[in-house]
């Protein structure tokens, strides 16, 4: 039985000719230097990383509604940085049954400033029995000189010789609307509450609704809420009014 001549064994030294034939007639292209191989991937990379910002910008298009808040966002700060935009600026700040308008503020009212809906002189156990929440008396100033009671027991009024203390509901709806000049008022953190330093505008809001009445001149204030109850000192400077707001129980 004869076999052909490809099934027959190859011999060590003949294979290593015939690789060695074959490996002369591949056209292998040059290996570049490596440095240039280098400069190569490098601009690859970038250029790969300027598509991507590319591609980025092109998908990030912002609604009308992000558009035009970014543009009131640097409308507020353009006008913050004047003084004739930051009194153009106005911030409503509402606490313990006060609202407080800052910025924008026109001349303190004249006149001599009317009572309160339905103010009487009363006593100040009438007013704790009648009164929508618990009155409570500063021990700092002792019993009051004059009590007040106004709009069906929504508001008590305290009174001392230079000193006067509104409490009322501080948890319902806004009782007193102010309107102030810069600059904002201060926290106060030993009672919780908000130091009006200078002068301004006050006005009683009814408690039927409507716009605020009876406005007058107002002197520096403290405001803060005991419990729920809200409270405006008014007449003693910052330190004594601290005083006299930290002796509430």
């Amino acid at each position: 039985m004869s076999t052909s001549d490809d099934s027959d064994p190859i011999a060590p030294e003949d294979l290593e000719a015939r690789l060695r034939a074959l490996g002369e007639g591949l056209a292998v292209p040059p290996v570049p230097p490596p440095a240039d191989v280098a400069r190569a991937v490098r601009a690859r990379i970038e250029n790969s990383g300027a598509d991507d910002r590319a591609r980025r910008r092109a998908a990030w298009r912002p609604s009308p509604r992000v558009a035009a808040a970014a543009v009131a966002v640097l409308m507020a700060v353009l006008l913050g940085a004047t003084p004739q935009g930051r009194a153009a600026v106005v911030s409503v700040l509402r606490f313990a049954g006060v609202e407080i308008h800052v910025g924008g503020a026109g001349p303190l009212p004249t006149g001599v400033p009317g009572p309160l809906p339905g103010e009487r002189r009363v006593t100040l156990e009438e007013a704790r029995r009648t009164a929508r929440f618990p009155v409570a008396v500063p021990s700092a100033l002792g019993e009051p000189s004059d009590v007040r009671l106004a709009d069906g027991g929504r508001v008590v009024t305290l009174l001392w010789p230079g000193v006067r203390l509104d409490e009322f509901d501080g948890t319902l709806g806004v009782v007193w609307h102010k309107e102030l000049g810069e600059p904002f008022p201060e926290q106060v953190g030993v009672v919780g509450g908000w130091w009006i330093p200078r002068s301004h505008g006050v006005s009683y809001v009814p408690s039927g609704g409507g716009a605020p009445r009876e406005e007058r001149v107002a002197g520096p204030t403290l405001i803060w809420q005991h419990k729920l109850v809200g409270l405006r000192l008014e007449g003693p400077d910052r330190a004594e009014a601290l005083r006299i707001a930290s002796s509430v129980r």
